[in-house]
């Protein structure tokens, strides 16, 4: 060996450099490993005169049952440590977290893309459905075919943990009128009233971390607003607007201080959107106001952030629902038409765009963000004119956004 007849003390600054570098990639993996002695030194013994990046950790400090010498491997501790902040700084954990989505009855909407999304941080997910299409609901919820809209990002399905029948346009069961009570479609479907549900939330789960009101209908929403009746009106306002203020001034109590309430809105709450009637843009334009209130009101008193989405158009099966006009385009083809030709991003809107700001905004990194109208629409809102319009004929056409389909 090259090594042989070497004294003891040239091979001393040879083992020790082996010693170090060894003890440098062992700190660096037990950091990258994320071990939890190593980090709860490290994140709870901060010494102020030390670099940030290198806090909590001293010559000598053990990581992975390494001793380190700080001196001779800080360059490597410092990316490794770097690195897990960066993780750390990115990951959402919701286990033991409870949400519950009021207004799921398929796989398309954006009521479901959220309750997936949240899932896939590790909340324990609730369902709110409308008695009449329950059973409907449950049924598809166990077809082969539905795996894939279940299936999560690790490749796991979504379970959910029950799933509630709920009609909020009543808060209590005097509130139900005769002709509900003994319809067939309510039959056999147990208490469903905004008040009994969340009673039976309560004692089924104790709490509600996470609230989505994912909830609209309008019975005249074809009709223009000129010919809406107060019936009609006021339905709408009922069903989409008051059933926020019933859900958080019931589920609040039950809800931790930090927990999340959201909405979903459209821009006809300030915008005028032809097709959208029936006093529905009202109910949005009152959901929005809502929110705002009830953010200061609930923040105040229970410590809850309270936020609406304006989604832009998506095809789910409700948006469907609202039938095709002239030329045999339905609403909602019309709507997603317009926003693809004139928003600042043409890309299409997916649903899960909407589910990722939902989980955004109820974690803590929006802690700080209560009261507002988060606009997930590619910029549509943001747009005084339409560029398809004949006034913009003879123009260069404005380029499409790299990617899009056109």
């Amino acid at each position: 060996s090259p090594l042989r007849g070497r004294t003891s003390g040239a091979m001393a600054p040879l083992a020790a450099r082996r010693s170090t570098g060894l003890a440098a990639v062992a700190g660096a993996l037990g950091l990258a490993a994320g071990s939890l002695q190593a980090l709860s030194h490290a994140f709870l013994a901060p010494s102020p005169s030390s670099p940030p990046a290198l806090r909590g950790l001293t010559t000598g400090s053990t990581l992975a049952g390494a001793s380190v010498d700080v001196a001779g491997s800080s360059d490597v501790l410092a990316q490794a440590r770097a690195a897990l902040l960066a993780r750390k700084a990115l990951k959402v954990d919701l286990t033991g977290k409870v949400a519950f989505i009021a207004g799921v009855a398929d796989t398309s909407g954006y009521g479901w893309a959220i309750a997936r999304e949240l899932a896939n941080a590790g909340a324990t997910i609730l369902i709110g459905t409308w008695p009449p299409v329950l059973k409907l609901f449950e049924g598809t919820l166990k077809k082969a075919s539905t795996n894939e809209a279940r299936k999560l990002d690790d490749g796991s399905l979504m379970e959910i943990a029950k799933i509630y029948p709920l009609d909020a346009m009543f808060d209590a069961p005097e509130d139900v009128p005769d002709d509900v009570k003994t319809n067939k479609r309510y039959a056999g479907v147990g208490q469903y009233t905004i008040g009994e549900v969340v009673e039976q939330v309560k004692a089924d789960y104790g709490k509600v971390d996470i609230l989505v009101h994912s909830l609209a209908n309008g019975p005249e929403v074809t009709k223009p607003l000129l010919e809406t009746s107060r019936a009609g009106y006021l339905a709408a306002s009922s069903a989409s607007a008051y059933s926020l203020v019933s859900m958080v001034s019931r589920f609040a109590p039950m809800m931790p201080p930090g927990g999340s309430v959201l909405s979903l809105s459209y821009i006809a709450s300030e915008r005028v959107i032809p097709g959208y009637g029936g006093g529905m843009s009202s109910a949005k334009a009152q959901l929005e106001s809502d929110t705002r209130t009830l953010a200061w009101e609930a923040g105040r008193k229970y410590g809850i952030r309270v936020n609406t989405i304006s989604a832009g158009p998506l095809k789910s099966r409700a948006a469907s629902a609202i039938g095709a006009g002239p030329g045999g385009k339905t609403f909602i083809e019309r709507a997603i038409d317009y926003s693809t030709n004139n928003a600042p991003l043409t890309l299409p809107l997916y649903a899960e765009n909407v589910g990722t700001t939902a989980l955004c905004l109820s974690t803590d990194l929006m802690a700080g963000v209560t009261g507002m109208t988060m606009y997930v629409d590619m910029g549509l809102h943001a747009m005084g004119t339409a560029i398809d319009s004949p006034a913009y004929e003879g123009l260069d056409k404005p380029p499409m956004t790299p990617g899009s389909a056109n």
